[in-house]
């Protein structure tokens, strides 16, 4: 039997180092290759300095362009099983061309986050306003969840936003996948973290071209940060993040203990040096991978509910949750200075790895679905007719606009 074929449409290349969606991704990519997928990764994006080296786990690498038919022979001569697309913009793009060249192909979305239930936070915030349903139908909605229903399979990486998918927009839960992080759990090097004495100062950390990440980093400046840095007067507060920008550059004051460090070499490393991570995010949608490098070194949190979103399920934190300013700093203090609450935080953070996060829990399932789905494409389209009647539709649109725009750049 001939090895099972994985194209890959990327986004952007892989940057674990820069973007918990980097991490998602070659985690994505082990999953497969453990199910003895041949794989391929295709993008139009160019690669920068911090991408992850694929060839050496035999990852062939191919440069693809946007609106070209050159894409149609490159995927009829590969002819893979599977095409993943990384998030919906993608499938826009790729997907009438893949559905076209290689009907029998398994479409899965990767969605990161629910791009739509960020975009829709990020305009209430603007405006000043509650989150509400007006805001979460958006047209990034309209999009988004049209690109939901022409895949087959739709990845999911957080337990809220699959849930709001089906009361709020009706999407199927058997087109959908619940999929998180996914840790490999090292007992002894979690017991063997830098100890409460032994660490000092409070980090936060994120690419900063994402919008709540920037806004995250203004709020700790202007609103939390002078309040906490009298009640710490011996802590330092130190921000993180690729794509470090001129604007947050210029907010780094030695002075108010406040230090703009740029990229993080050693995530680790640094989540070990710091006593609490902080998050406090004005909005955002999807897991927050900061959280995840925080438990994975041991570092209790201290965040907001935005933050914490589909993060512990029915377990306790691994730190302090809240969502009003003051209290916020008020409790961050308690937390940084309190050994036992702070030793407790920790010991959360360990038992929310190993029971909601251990990639154990989720491989098998995981190949089960794609193979079973694999198998019986044909009943599963069939139960999903009005995704069929969308594919249609938007076939013919997409078509055509593309090549529309692919003759108007001859």
């Amino acid at each position: 039997m001939s090895q099972k074929q994985l194209l890959i449409i990327g986004f952007v290349w892989p940057e674990p180092k820069s973007s918990a969606a980097g991490s998602r991704m070659l985690q994505i990519i082990d999953l497969f290759l453990k199910a003895d997928y041949k794989i391929t990764f295709a993008t139009a994006c160019a690669k920068t300095d911090n991408a992850f080296n694929l060839e050496p786990i035999n990852i062939e690498t191919v440069q693809i362009q946007l609106n070209n038919s050159s894409f149609d022979s490159f995927i009829a001569n590969l002819n893979p099983n599977v095409v993943l697309f990384d998030r919906f913009m993608i499938e826009e793009q790729f997907g009438w061309r893949v559905s076209e060249q290689c009907p029998n192909a398994l479409k899965i979305l990767d969605t990161e986050d629910l791009h739509s239930l960020r975009k829709g936070r990020q305009q209430a915030f603007k405006n000043k306003e509650e989150f509400n349903d007006t805001y979460l139908y958006n047209n990034f909605a309209k999009r988004e969840i049209a690109s939901i229903l022409r895949c087959d399979i739709t990845l999911m990486i957080s337990e809220f936003e699959m849930e709001l998918l089906q009361t709020k927009f009706n999407v199927q839960e058997s087109q959908l996948h619940y999929l998180p992080f996914l840790i490999e759990m090292d007992t002894e090097s979690l017991e063997n973290t830098p100890k409460f004495k032994e660490r000092n100062h409070i980090v936060t950390i994120g690419n900063f071209m994402h919008e709540p990440n920037w806004q995250s980093v203004l709020l700790l400046k202007q609103q939390i940060w002078p309040k906490l840095s009298q009640l710490l007067p011996q802590a330092e507060l130190h921000i993180y993040g690729s794509y470090v920008s001129q604007k947050a550059t210029q907010l780094h004051n030695p002075k108010e203990r406040f230090f703009v460090k740029g990229f993080a070499e050693n995530v680790d490393a640094v989540m070990q040096n710091a006593k609490i991570c902080t998050a406090y995010l004005p909005f955002g949608a999807g897991l927050k991978g900061k959280l995840l490098d925080a438990m994975q070194n041991g570092t209790p949190c201290a965040m907001n509910s935005i933050a914490l979103e589909g993060m512990f399920g029915d377990l306790k934190p691994n730190g302090i949750i809240e969502d009003k300013i003051d209290d916020f700093i008020t409790k961050t203090v308690s937390l940084y200075n309190n050994k036992l609450e702070w030793v407790k935080a920790q010991e959360n953070g360990f038992k929310i790895l190993d029971k909601r996060f251990s990639k154990s829990l989720f491989e098998a399932d995981f190949n089960y679905k794609i193979e079973d789905v694999l198998k019986n494409i044909s009943t599963h389209r069939n139960q999903h007719y009005i995704s069929q009647v969308l594919q249609h539709q938007t076939l013919q649109s997409s078509k055509y606009m593309s090549k529309w725009i692919e003759e108007k750049n001859k």
